[in-house]
């Protein structure tokens, strides 16, 4: 029959197997924590079990108080690596369970009876498992089917310790009944928590492929997304039209004479340049849109717009903004200015060549026009083919912000005379 020593060294093997393999894994991924507080959790919560199986060969104290005590510990560190996981800050609630313990074991009626100790044990670790429950909740936004799995396993747990503790206090078994009950208790734990690793990997695993996959369509040197992503995020901002009549608008930007701002300031300020003017785009572009780098100095943006002029509106503000930002090259300011072409078309017969074609033709205008401009192609301009050469004079110019504050102040005077 399985006796407690059994099962405690049986638990003990497996958490320190565990803990070892947690430990390499933070080794290999130094950016996720939570692996070294798991790890930290199994350590010392084998720890515990070994002073609680080598009563007898150790002082009591050290057996049941303090082993008991630093098993719960474990707990409390296997919850603070789910916080460390979602980047939370972490609760002292989850240092219940080893309160618990400590605050009632010292109490006469528990410390010398072996089942009232087995009771108080179970419920601190059932107000455990309900914490680890209550810490890998889903977050705000997140959709991981495996948080749904792990939570209902970690309840599962918590019923067993509570289970454990009840059918305690009913029976009031004998001192080697409860021994027996306890260590199959013990086993059935560990079974538990052996499910909630691998489901814990599988978390890891899947949060590492979307890291991975962040990786992929992210621009290194600006964090906006790059070409990959902006053709990954095409479709889904298209697919995000609610109006039958709403239009994508595609923006295209080419930072003026960027070579030569290479060749007189240096590399380093051509990276703060293309820095500081993906921060504008991210900015004034709405989040219902993609803006990222296609490449080199030039980078593009799709929007949904009601009309032309909301797709004008958000060209000029980013240009207009770009061009005012004071940039340094020492105690040089740099002269950065940008170029717009921009396409619109319906969302219903919109695709990424057409769109970026035109917006591209657009773009060509505006450098012929002088640069540091926005040069815009309607529905029928962008709707011609995309093998087109360009027309240095197509298109439509966009009026400059100041120009038409300076008209809407031009107007006023007029109205007054």
């Amino acid at each position: 029959m399985l006796n407690i020593t059994t099962g405690l060294t049986i638990w003990c093997s497996e958490a320190f197997t565990l803990a070892t393999v947690l430990f390499f894994a933070w080794r290999h991924d130094r950016q996720t924590p939570a692996y070294l507080m798991w790890a930290m959790g199994f350590t010392v919560s084998g720890v515990g079990f070994a002073l609680v199986a080598a009563r007898g060969f150790i002082p009591d104290f050290l057996s049941i108080e303090v082993g008991n005590g630093i098993a719960l510990l474990g707990e409390s560190a296997w919850i603070a690596g789910f916080y460390w996981l979602d980047n939370r800050r972490l609760d002292w609630r989850a240092l219940f369970p080893p309160l618990i313990w400590f605050a009632g074991v010292e109490l006469p009626w528990i410390h010398e009876s072996y089942v009232n100790r087995v009771i108080l044990y179970d419920l601190a670790g059932a107000v455990g498992a309900t914490l680890l429950a209550s810490a890998v909740r889903p977050a705000e936004g997140r959709r991981e089917g495996v948080r749904g799995q792990l939570g209902f396993v970690f309840m599962a747990l918590a019923c067993l310790c509570f289970a454990s503790a009840m059918s305690m206090t009913l029976l009031r078994p004998s001192l080697e009944e409860a021994l027996t009950y306890r260590s199959y208790s013990a086993l059935g734990s560990a079974l538990l928590i052996t499910t909630t690793i691998a489901l814990s990997g599988r978390l890891m695993m899947e949060r590492s492929e979307r890291r991975w996959r962040a990786i992929s369509i992210t621009d290194t040197l600006t964090g906006v997304l790059n070409r990959r992503g902006l053709q990954d995020y095409f479709e889904l901002v298209a697919g995000k039209t609610t109006k039958d009549a709403q239009k994508i608008a595609t923006l295209l930007f080419d930072l003026d004479h960027f070579k030569a701002i290479n060749d007189r300031y240096g590399h380093q300020t051509g990276d703060i340049v293309l820095a500081e003017f993906a921060r504008i785009g991210r900015q004034f572009v709405p989040r219902s849109g993609a803006f990222g780098r296609m490449g080199g100095e030039e980078f593009t943006a799709f929007v949904l717009v009601d009309d032309q002029a909301e797709a004008e509106a958000i060209a000029e503000t980013i240009r207009s903004n770009f061009c005012r930002v004071p940039l340094l090259a020492g105690r040089s300011l740099v002269p950065a200015t940008v170029s717009v072409g921009l396409a619109i078309m319906p969302c219903d017969t919109a695709n990424w060549d057409r769109l970026v074609s035109a917006a591209d033709r657009a773009l060509y205008a505006a450098k012929r026009a002088g640069r540091n401009c926005t040069i815009v192609f309607s529905e029928a301009e962008a709707a011609t083919a995309a093998d087109t050469p360009p027309d240095p004079n197509g298109g439509e110019l966009v009026p400059t912000l100041d120009d038409q504050i300076h008209a809407l102040r031009r107007l006023g005077t007029l109205s007054r005379m």
